[in-house]
């Protein structure tokens, strides 16, 4: 397929709606394309409806991306319905050729409209650990994500981890699927001065010594284990969870009495994005002992601030931890606080792991992940290099 400029399209509800997480992710996909493509290709962000976001503000404010809404009253009234079933009509008005869904779904039609399909998987957790959703979740995911990976022309996941249960699950084509690692805001690589660092520590009351976790608090996070280590650490450890409360946190809170130790359990749910860095500045270790993730964001956050990660096995997190991380069983609660006594008394093993960490996550890097998507679109005949 040729063209002289081709015109991306991105289900980008979640670029503009979430601040985390697969919002997160849909952001710097389209920064990095878009800084990678320069003049070789037009962007639009199909949103069902434009909400204050300034990160989101900063990306359609770019030379080559537009931000799309539903096109008359009805379509915004009913934007569930626009973006499963008219974004095609409008995509193909705009002279899109290739759509890419951000985060697991693809709209009805593309094909019918002559319009290529990429669809992004992050993650079947819900078919892996169904007893972490409820029925009807799990139906709806399970019908929007098989219906995606049949009618895409390409996937993209984000680990081999997800990949291997995309074709064990819905017995996908090996070859059909390319793995594209995930990156982290820029930001999260940038040197935090002392001011910032005492500032956030605060406003968070921080305490001088601690571990860091971060994520949702709830039961496949496995908040718990930390707990159970923290009270085989020294007194003066301290643990900081930065993440939304569910029912789940409860439960952790009752074991965190029952063991004494409710002074050192520190529980952030409102923490700004823009403070997270000096957050994980100030932490001696990442500990992030999830049962099962699609790939891992927070521990390439935690290595790019050259903090030491102790993190599970199990799932993909050793993608993307590397060689230079330490791994324990998600149940082992005595070798995770081994592991996180070895690396605080050991200055020589924390210095090996934040420089082979630092070193590790160049492979997110914005034109390493920009590269990925682009091989994934020439696949299929959409070649976006400016030296094509």
């Amino acid at each position: 397929m040729k063209h002289n400029r081709y015109t991306i399209g991105f289900d980008a509800k979640r670029a503009n709606a979430n601040r985390t997480g697969l919002g997160n992710y849909s952001r710097f996909v389209i920064e990095a394309l878009s800084r990678a493509c320069g003049d070789g290709a037009y962007f639009r962000l199909y949103i069902p409806k434009r909400k204050a976001n300034k990160e989101f503000d900063a990306i359609a404010d770019m030379p080559n991306v537009e931000a799309m809404v539903p096109r008359g009253g009805l379509w915004q009234k009913l934007s569930p319905v626009w973006r499963t079933l008219r974004v095609t009509a409008d995509a193909k008005g705009d002279e899109v050729v290739l759509y890419h869904g951000l985060s697991n779904e693809l709209p009805l039609g593309l094909s019918r409209r002559g319009i290529l399909g990429v669809v992004t998987i992050h993650d079947l957790i819900f078919l892996r650990y169904p007893s972490y959703y409820s029925l009807i979740d799990r139906t709806i995911y399970k019908w929007k994500f098989r219906s995606a990976c049949r009618r895409a022309d390409r996937i993209i996941a984000v680990s081999e981890c997800t990949k291997r249960d995309i074709v064990e699950f819905f017995g996908t084509d090996p070859d059909k699927i390319d793995v594209v690692y995930q990156g982290c805001d820029k930001m999260f690589s940038q040197p935090i001065g002392e001011e910032k660092r005492a500032e956030v520590a605060d406003r968070y009351s921080l305490p001088q010594r601690y571990l860091l976790t971060v994520g949702t608090l709830e039961e496949r996070k496995n908040l718990m284990a930390i707990v159970e280590a923290l009270a085989l650490l020294p007194h003066d450890i301290h643990l900081v969870a930065v993440g939304r409360k569910t029912t789940y946190t409860d439960r952790v809170m009752l074991r965190v009495e029952e063991l004494g130790i409710g002074e050192r359990v520190h529980i952030l749910s409102n923490v700004a994005y823009g403070d997270l860095p000096a957050v994980y500045a100030g932490a001696e270790v990442f500990v992030y002992p999830s049962r099962f993730e699609g790939f891992g964001i927070p521990i390439i956050e935690a290595m790019s601030m050259g903090i030491p990660v102790v993190a599970a096995t199990g799932s993909c997190l050793e993608e993307a931890g590397g060689g230079s991380s330490i791994y324990v069983s998600p149940d082992n609660f005595w070798g995770m606080a081994d592991a996180v006594k070895s690396i605080m008394s050991d200055d020589e093993l924390r210095r090996k792991m934040t420089e082979e960490g630092r070193r590790y996550v160049e492979r997110f890097a914005p034109e390493n992940v920009a590269r990925g998507i682009m091989n994934c679109y020439r696949h299929i005949g959409i070649d976006l290099r400016d030296d094509k």
